[in-house]
C-alpha cells in the first residue's frame, strides 16, 4: 500500500501542505495592465478621461440591456437555488460546520460588501433623484412622488440585485473548492463545462477578468471615499481640499490594509469588520435619536413597502422609450457594472468565510444580513437629507446636490446635527474603516486570484498582498488625477463588462455541478445503509452468529486511539483489500491507502478510478469526541473516545464503523460502492 494522498484526488489540485507559487500569466497579465492605466492617467489625464467617457457611453448603448438582463437573472438563480432542493447541500464536505459564528461572519460579509461609497451616496443619491427624477414625465421634480421613489432607488442600487451577484459567485467558488476539492479561483467554477481546459488559457483570462475587476472596483469606492473624507477633514480640522491630502489618506489606509491583509482574515480582517459596523450602527442611531425620530422610523416602514411595491419595474427598467440623458450611465448601469467588478471579489471573500453553511444558509445570509444594514442606513440618511430639503434649508440643498459628485452631502447633513466636530471625528473614522475592510479584503483576493494556492485554506503570500493592496491605492489616485470621481464610475462600468459574461459560465457550471450531486442524492435513496439498518448484524462470522447483544456492547464502549489503529491494521485494512482484490478480478481498477491516525486524513481508503467519470471513494477517518453521559454512566470533563468515521467523496457522512467485523464493514462499502453505481447510471442516463 502507498502513503495516502488527498482526500479529493485531482491532477490539476496543488499538494497540500506544498508553498503557495505565483500563477505568472494572471499577475504579470493583471500587473502590466493595472500599471499602464495607472501612467495612462498620470502623464494625459485629459486623454484618458475623454476616452473612458467615450468608451462607457458605447458600453451603455450596446450592452445596457445586457447589464439590466443579466443582473435580474443572476438574482433569480440565486434566490430559486436556495428555496430548491439544493438548499440543504454544504458549501463543503457534509461533515463540515461553519468556522465563524454567525455575527461575525454577518460583519465580515458585509464590511467587505459595502464600501465607503454607501456612506456618502446615502445622501447624495436620495437627494439627486428628489430634485431630478429619471423620468420626469411620470414623476414630476420635488413632489411627495419624488420623495417616496428617491429613496427607494437607492435602495434598488445597493440591494439585493447586487448581492445577487456576491452570493452566486460565493456560493459557487466555495462549492468548488470545498465540496469538490477544485482550488479556490474563479476559473473552477468553469470545470464542469471546460474540464482540465480551465488550467489553460480560458481559465487564465477568468482569473485576470476577475483581478482587474477587482482592482478598479475597490479603486472607485475607495476613491470615493477619500475625496470624501478629504471634505470632511477640512471641515473638522482645516485640511485643504486636493491630491495631496487624498494621497496621504491613500497611503495610510493602503498600510493599515496591507498589515491587515497580512495578518489574514481570522485576526485582522475579522476584527476590523467587526468594529466597523458597530461605529456604523452608532452613528447611524445618532442621527435617528437626535433627529425627528417619529418622521424617520414612519419613513423606514414606507420606504420599504414602496420597495416591495416598486421593486419589480425597477429590475427590468431601462426606458426604452424615454430620453433620459446619461442618467442610465450614470446611475443603474454603474452601479450594476459596479457590483459585476466587485463580484469576484466579494464572492472569492464569502467563499473564504462561508465553509460548511448550507446553501440555503448563506443565500439567506447574504440576501437578508447586508440588506437590513443598507435598509437602516439609507432609510435614516436618505430620509434626513430629504427632510432638510423639504422643509426648506437652501444651503443644504445647494450643498448636497453638488455636481461633483457624493462628496459634500454627508457632511452638510451632520452639520444641522449638535456636537458636529465628534460626530464627523466618528464618521471619518468609520469611513477609514470601510475604506480599510473593503483594501484588505481586496488585497488578500487578488493575491490569491494570482496565486496557486495549495488548499482552499491557503492565502497569496504577504508579499503579493502588499503589492496589491499598494497597486489599487496608486490606481485610485491615478484616475482621480485624470478628472473626478467620475472618471472612476467610468472605468467601472467599462472593466465589469468582461466578468458580467464570465458570470453567465458560472451559473451555468454551477448548475450542472448541483445536479450532479442531485443524482448522488438520488441514488444513496435507492440503497439503505447497513449501518441504519442493523441488517449486517444479523450476519455470521466464521460460520457463529453473531448476538444481537454484541450490538449494544460496541455502542456502549468507548475505544481509545490504539483499538483505533488496531481496528485499522486487523480489520479495516484486510477488509478494504479483500474488495479491492474482488474489484481487480471483475475487471476494475482498485487502489487501497494507508495512513496515520493523525485527525486530519483517511487512515484508510479504498479508491476506484473511473477515468473521466466520478471515482468512488470510501474513507475511514480518525476522529475523536466526548464521552457521553448516559446509561449510567458519570462523563469527565476531559474524557473522550475515539471514531472511525465514514467520508465519501463528498464528506462525512457522520457514523462510526469502529467495532464493526471484516463482514460488516465489507458490508458497509459494498452499500457505498452500489449507490455509485446507481449514480454513475443515472449521470449516464442524463448526459
Amino acid at each position: 500500500m502507498t502513503d495516502l494522498a488527498a482526500p479529493v484526488p485531482d491532477e490539476a489540485t496543488p499538494v497540500a501542505g506544498s508553498e503557495p507559487t505565483l500563477k505568472l500569466p494572471v499577475f504579470v497579465t493583471s500587473a502590466v495592465i493595472t500599471i499602464a492605466v495607472t501612467v495612462w492617467c498620470v502623464v494625459a489625464p485629459d486623454h484618458a478621461y475623454a476616452t473612458l467617457g467615450s468608451v462607457v457611453g458605447w458600453v451603455s448603448t450596446w450592452f445596457g440591456w445586457y447589464y439590466i438582463a443579466l443582473t435580474t437573472a443572476v438574482l433569480v438563480f440565486v434566490i430559486g437555488l436556495g428555496v430548491s432542493r439544493f438548499g440543504s447541500i454544504r458549501l463543503g464536505p457534509e461533515h463540515s460546520r461553519p468556522e465563524f459564528s454567525t455575527g461575525a461572519w454577518a460583519a465580515m460579509l458585509f464590511a467587505a460588501g459595502i464600501g465607503t461609497d454607501l456612506m456618502f451616496y446615502a445622501v447624495y443619491e436620495p437627494v439627486t433623484q428628489y430634485l431630478t427624477p429619471p423620468s420626469t414625465a411620470s414623476t414630476a421634480p420635488e413632489s411627495v412622488e419624488a420623495a417616496r421613489e428617491a429613496t427607494v432607488w437607492t435602495l434598488f442600487h445597493y440591494g439585493i440585485s447586487g448581492w445577487g451577484m456576491y452570493a452566486l459567485m460565493g456560493m459557487a467558488l466555495a462549492f468548488f473548492a470545498y465540496r469538490l476539492g477544485l482550488p479556490l479561483a474563479v476559473r473552477s467554477a468553469l470545470y464542469p463545462l471546460l474540464g482540465k481546459r480551465v488550467d489553460g488559457p480560458i481559465g487564465h483570462a477568468t482569473d485576470i477578468a476577475a483581478t482587474l475587476g477587482t482592482i478598479f472596483g475597490v479603486a472607485t469606492s475607495l476613491g470615493i471615499g477619500v475625496v470624501s473624507l478629504n471634505v470632511g477633514m477640512q471641515l473638522v480640522f482645516g485640511a485643504p481640499q486636493g491630491l495631496a491630502v487624498q494621497a496621504s489618506l491613500i497611503v495610510l489606509a493602503v498600510a493599515v490594509a496591507a498589515l491587515s491583509a497580512v495578518s489574514g482574515v481570522d485576526k485582522g480582517i475579522k476584527r476590523i469588520s467587526q468594529l466597523n459596523v458597530l461605529l456604523a450602527i452608532l452613528l447611524a442611531v445618532f442621527v435617528l435619536v437626535t433627529g425627528r425620530t417619529s418622521y424617520l422610523l414612519n419613513s423606514l416602514v414606507l420606504n420599504v413597502g414602496d420597495f416591495v411595491r416598486l421593486f419589480p419595474d425597477m429590475t427590468m427598467q431601462n426606458f426604452a422609450y424615454e430620453d433620459t440623458g446619461d442618467w442610465m450611465s450614470l446611475w443603474t448601469l454603474f452601479f450594476w457594472a459596479w457590483w459585476i467588478a466587485w463580484a469576484a471579489f466579494v464572492g472569492l471573500f464569502l467563499a473564504r468565510i462561508s465553509r460548511g453553511r448550507t446553501i440555503r444558509q448563506f443565500v439567506a445570509g447574504t440576501m437578508i444580513l447586508p440588506f437590513c444594514y443598507i435598509v437602516m442606513w439609507v432609510t435614516i440618511f436618505g430620509n434626513a437629507a430629504l427632510d432638510e430639503i423639504r422643509s426648506g434649508n437652501a444651503d443644504f440643498t445647494s450643498v448636497a446636490s453638488s455636481a461633483t459628485g457624493p462628496d459634500q452631502g454627508l457632511w452638510a447633513l451632520l452639520q444641522e446635527y449638535p456636537a458636529f466636530p465628534v460626530v464627523a471625528s466618528l464618521a471619518i473614522f468609520v469611513g477609514l474603516l470601510f475604506y480599510v475592510t473593503s483594501a484588505d479584503s481586496g488585497a488578500l483576493v487578488m493575491a490569491n486570484l494570482s496565486s496557486n494556492l495549495p488548499t482552499a485554506e491557503t492565502d497569496g503570500k504577504p508579499w503579493l498582498r502588499i503589492f496589491w493592496a499598494a497597486a489599487t491605492g496608486a490606481l485610485t489616485l491615478a484616475i482621480l488625477s485624470a478628472g473626478n470621481i467620475f472618471a472612476l464610475q467610468y472605468a467601472t462600468v467599462i472593466v465589469g463588462l468582461p466578468f458580467a459574461f464570465v458570470m453567465v459560465a458560472v451559473m451555468w457550471g454551477l448548475w450542472r455541478a448541483l445536479s450532479v450531486e442531485g443524482r448522488v442524492a438520488e441514488s444513496r435513496g435507492s440503497a439503505l445503509n447497513g449501518a441504519l439498518s442493523g441488517r449486517s448484524w444479523n450476519h455470521s462470522e466464521r460460520g457463529q452468529s453473531i448476538p444481537w447483544q454484541a450490538r449494544v456492547r460496541r455502542v456502549m464502549s468507548f475505544p481509545a486511539p490504539g483499538d483505533a489503529a488496531r481496528f485499522v491494521e486487523d480489520v479495516a485494512c484486510p477488509a478494504l483489500e479483500e474488495v479491492a482484490d474482488e474489484l481487480m478480478r471483475q475487471g476494475v481498477r482498485a487502489e487501497v491507502d494507508s495512513g496515520p491516525l493523525d485527525g486530519d486524513r483517511p487512515a484508510v481508503r479504498l479508491l476506484v478510478p473511473a477515468g473521466d467519470l466520478v471515482p468512488f471513494e470510501y474513507c475511514l477517518v480518525h476522529a475523536t469526541a466526548p464521552v457521553p453521559a448516559y446509561g449510567g454512566r458519570v462523563s469527565r470533563g476531559g474524557d473522550v473516545y475515539s471514531r472511525l468515521e465514514v467520508h465519501l467523496r463528498d464528506g462525512g457522512r457522520g457514523y462510526d464503523v469502529l467495532g464493526y467485523t471484516k463482514t460488516q464493514l465489507i458490508d458497509d462499502v459494498l452499500d457505498a460502492y452500489e449507490a455509485h453505481l446507481e449514480f454513475l447510471r443515472l449521470e449516464g442516463a442524463s448526459s
